[in-house]
């Protein structure tokens, strides 16, 4: 009696299904690589110390807005662009910067410098509507420091937002 010769191992089904796993992997590590390279994190701080002296700033100034009384209204015209900002409170500065800040997508953050138009009433222009979640920021001036007003709205068309409540 003959016993059959074992056929070579390129014939065989099981290397091939073990050696295509492998080269799946390899593929779909390299793909995963390039697309990580190619998209960095863009809401990840390198420097968490500068960020942490950041938060202590910003608490000194909302403090500060909250010992001077502040609040604010602000109202959107998306037709016009026109922003109007009421502000309430012991501080009258000659400007207010307002920021509208994405909580996800930088590149629709929105900064405008308000100027006064008559005692407690600023104004300004943004160049597009904005709309959805954002951080609303209106940062203003009493005796050289900073004050600031912080919330975060869902902003609606025509809508008005209440700041320092």
């Amino acid at each position: 009696m003959q016993s059959e010769a074992p056929s070579p191992w390129y014939k065989q089904p099981w290397p091939w299904f073990i050696l295509g796993i492998l080269g799946t992997s390899v593929v779909l590590g390299t793909t995963m690589l390039v697309v990580a390279i190619k998209n960095p994190p863009s809401l990840v701080a390198d420097n968490y110390y500068e960020v942490g002296k950041g938060i202590n700033t910003s608490l000194e100034r909302e403090n500060l807005a909250q010992s001077l009384g502040m609040r604010a209204e602000v109202r959107f015209d998306n037709g016009s662009g026109e922003v109007e900002v009421r502000l309430d409170g012991k501080s009258q500065p000659q400007h207010l910067v307002l920021s509208l800040l994405s909580p996800t997508q930088p590149e629709k953050d929105r900064r405008v410098v308000l100027q006064p138009k008559a005692p407690g009433l600023y104004t300004g222009h943004l160049e597009d509507d904005v709309g959805g979640r954002r951080f609303v920021e209106l940062i203003g001036q009493e005796d050289g420091q900073d004050w600031r007003l912080f919330e975060e709205e869902n902003l609606e068309a025509g809508g008005v937002t209440q700041l320092g409540e």
